[in-house]
C-alpha cells in the first residue's frame, strides 16, 4: 500500500505575514579611488542635474530593500575615510557621526547622511570590508520561534578591496547568522573579487578550511541597469538570492512562519510607509537636519534655535498627519568627539 504525504513550503512572504522583522544596515565606500568630491569624474561628484552613482544606488538598490524593513530605522556606517570627529582612517563609521545612535530614518535620511559625511570627510583607504562585518555580526543576533529577525547588509562600494582573506573570514562566519549582504558595484573598475565573494559557483572557505555553511552575498555591479528602463531588472537582481537565503537559514534552525498579524499604529507610532501619494515622513525625527551639498553651511549651530514647532524646517516636508512636529525648539549640542568603537 503506498503513503502519500503532503509536505507543505514555507514562503518568504509567510514569514513577513508571521511578523518576521527584516533589518537593513547600509555601508557606503568613502576611499580616496571614488575621486575627490569636488572634481567631476569623482563617483561622488554633486552634480545639480544628475544623481551619482552612489546616490542611485541609493535610491534604488537601498528603497527596494528598505521596503521590508518596518520600522524604517536604518544604521548607516561609512568607511575608508578619515575626519575630525575620528581618530585617524576609519573603516566603520556611522554617517551620523553619532556612534551611540547610528540611525538614520528612511531611505531620504541616508541621502541626507550620506551628502553630509562627503562634506566632512576626507577620503583615504585602502577599501576593508571586514570592520563593516564585524560590527554588522553584532546586529544579527539568532532569532527564536516568537522573534524572527534577519538583517541584509548592503554595501556601495567602486571596487577592489584589499582585506580578501579576512573578508572572506567574516563572510564564512557571518554564514551561520541571520544575514545576507548586497554588494553594490559603483564605476567601471574590476569588480572579480566581488564576484569571487558572490560565491554561486565556488563556496568561499575561511583560512582555517572551514567552508560556509549557506551562500549569503549577493552582487549587482549598477552599471549593468543604468539603462532606460531597466528598474524591474535591477529589482530582480537585487532580490534574486535573498529569499532563497533566508528560507535556507529558518529552515536550518527549524523555524517556522508565525501566524499571519496585524499590526496597529497610534498617534504616537507612525506606520512604516506613507499612504500612496502623501508627503514623505521627515528624514530625521530624533537629530537635526544636515545642510544642503555644497551650501557652505556648517553642521547646525549650536547657539540658535530652530524655527518654531509651528513651521517645518526649511527645504523639509510637512510632518506627518497627526504627529508632532519632528524639531525640538532647542536641540542638544553634538558631541564634539565621538567614543571610537
Amino acid at each position: 500500500m503506498d503513503i502519500c504525504r503532503t509536505i507543505s513550503k514555507c514562503s518568504f512572504v509567510d514569514y513577513l505575514r508571521g511578523g518576521c522583522e527584516i533589518n537593513l544596515i547600509v555601508a557606503i565606500d568613502f576611499t580616496g579611488s571614488n575621486g575627490k568630491p569636488n572634481n567631476p569624474n569623482s563617483l561622488h561628484y554633486n552634480n545639480p542635474y544628475k544623481d551619482n552613482e552612489y546616490v542611485s544606488a541609493i535610491k534604488s538598490v537601498a528603497t527596494i530593500l528598505a521596503d521590508y524593513d518596518s520600522d524604517q530605522q536604518f544604521p548607516a556606517f561609512g568607511f575608508g575615510a578619515k575626519a575630525a570627529q575620528l581618530k585617524g582612517v576609519s573603516h566603520c563609521f556611522p554617517l551620523n557621526f553619532n556612534f551611540n545612535a547610528p540611525e538614520v530614518r528612511g531611505v531620504q535620511g541616508i541621502l541626507d547622511a550620506y551628502h553630509y559625511t562627503v562634506s566632512q570627510v576626507e577620503f583615504y583607504g585602502p577599501t576593508n570590508f571586514a570592520s563593516i562585518l564585524d560590527k554588522t555580526m553584532e546586529y544579527a543576533k539568532h532569532p527564536s520561534q516568537n522573534d524572527q529577525h534577519y538583517q541584509i547588509l548592503m554595501i556601495i562600494t567602486d571596487g577592489v578591496i584589499t582585506d580578501m582573506a579576512d573578508t572572506t573570514d567574516r563572510i564564512v562566519k557571518a554564514s551561520n547568522l541571520p544575514l545576507s549582504i548586497v554588494i553594490v558595484g559603483v564605476g567601471g573598475a574590476d569588480f572579480s573579487a566581488m564576484e569571487t565573494l558572490d560565491a554561486d559557483d565556488n563556496p568561499l572557505q575561511d583560512r582555517r578550511g572551514t567552508r560556509m555553511t549557506r551562500d549569503i552575498v549577493q552582487f549587482v555591479p549598477l552599471r549593468k541597469f543604468s539603462t532606460q528602463g531597466a528598474d524591474f531588472s535591477l529589482a530582480q537582481e537585487t532580490l534574486a538570492e535573498i529569499p532563497v537565503q533566508f528560507l535556507s537559514y529558518m529552515s536550518k534552525r527549524g523555524i517556522k512562519p508565525n501566524p499571519p498579524v496585524t499590526r496597529s499604529f497610534n498617534q504616537e507610532q507612525q506606520p512604516p510607509y506613507p499612504p500612496a501619494g502623501a508627503a514623505p515622513y521627515p528624514s530625521q525625527q530624533q537629530q537635526p537636519p544636515y545642510p544642503v551639498p555644497g551650501s557652505g553651511a556648517p553642521y547646525p549651530a549650536q547657539s540658535a534655535p530652530y524655527p518654531s514647532q509651528s513651521a517645518p524646517y526649511p527645504g523639509q516636508p510637512a510632518p506627518y498627519p497627526g504627529q508632532p512636529a519632528p524639531y525640538p525648539s532647542q536641540p542638544a549640542p553634538c558631541p564634539s568627539q565621538p567614543a571610537p568603537y
